[in-house]
């Protein structure tokens, strides 16, 4: 299909143009995000004392083109001296050749004293010149000496109230829980507590199913309601037949105290003798003769003619 080249271009331009326009945005998306982020990283301390270092680098440099000038002031005032010096001498010795009738070598020197007069009002004029410099950058030194000491005094407050507001803010923090750690700190309890309710819902849940018999225990430790009324039932029932057998006991104790308080605390109840005992006697030991029954002489004795028994 053909294509005019004019539409061609047309489209070639609309293109070019959506183009731009993406990385324009681009472009201002990425610096906004990194305005952003050094916003984030940016101490206003750090700052502070960027910029005091730099004012006094800046200071430095004006002391030190201050101290260049007084050199260069120095050197001009020795080199006038030294022109002062050699004027002297020519005019002494233009003196002494006019004295000597030397006129051309008078001449002579007084053109040479001219030419050192001419210098010397330079150099003059060139230590006004250093000399005004200096002063004025001896002036500028004492005021940004001044501003330094101004700034240094400012930045401390202000990092100092920098400083007492952050301690507080991350205290406030702190107390309401909104601060990073309290808040991982405050998760984690949550976290605990939801944990253990469920724990606690789960052990009951199971509790009430094993008592209800929805749920069977392979130990055979658990029972369910029914199972432990019965048991109930039964022991009730063995503790009441304890107790009425006991109480039976207690009632038939006084009537068999009296043989047991005749024969004495180790003779058995009436009806429970041995074979070979005879009521009344003490048991026999062992080792020694079985004792005569009662009212019986002992073996080899007559018995008493006169005794009534």
């Amino acid at each position: 299909m053909y294509t005019r080249p004019g539409a061609r271009r047309g489209r070639e331009g609309t293109v070019e143009d959506t183009m731009a326009g993406i990385f324009q945005r681009i472009s201002l998306i990425f610096r906004a995000k990194t305005d952003k982020a050094l916003d984030k990283l940016e101490d206003p301390r750090e700052t502070l004392d960027y910029s005091y270092q730099r004012q006094l680098e800046l200071l430095q440099k004006v002391r030190r083109g201050v101290a260049d000038v007084a050199t260069s002031r120095k050197r001009v005032e020795l080199q006038a001296a030294g022109l002062n010096t050699q004027i002297d001498k020519l005019t002494q010795q233009a003196q002494k050749a006019l004295e000597v009738g030397r006129e051309d070598l008078a001449r002579e020197a007084l053109t040479r004293r001219s030419g050192l007069q001419q210098q010397l009002g330079d150099l003059q004029a060139q230590h006004a010149q250093l000399q005004g410099e200096e002063e004025k950058l001896t002036r500028a030194s004492q005021r940004l000496q001044a501003k330094v000491d101004a700034f240094r005094t400012r930045k401390e407050t202000i990092k100092a109230t920098y400083s007492a507001a952050e301690a507080q803010t991350r205290i406030n923090e702190a107390f309401s829980g909104i601060s990073e750690e309290m808040g991982d700190v405050g998760l984690a309890i949550q976290r605990a507590e939801d944990k253990t309710a469920q724990m606690q819902a789960r052990a009951g849940a199971i509790d009430e199913l094993l008592a209800s018999g929805a749920l069977d225990d392979p130990s055979g430790l658990a029972k369910d309601d029914i199972t432990r009324e019965l048991e109930q039932l039964a022991s009730t029932s063995e503790v009441e037949d304890e107790l009425a057998r006991m109480k039976a006991q207690l009632g038939a104790g006084p009537a068999a105290s009296g043989p047991q308080a005749i024969g004495g605390a180790n003779q058995p109840p009436v009806g429970q003798q041995a074979p070979n005992q005879t009521y009344g006697q003490p048991p026999q030991s062992y080792g020694q003769p079985p004792a005569q029954p009662y009212g019986q002489p002992p073996a080899g004795q007559q018995p008493n003619q006169g005794d009534l028994r």
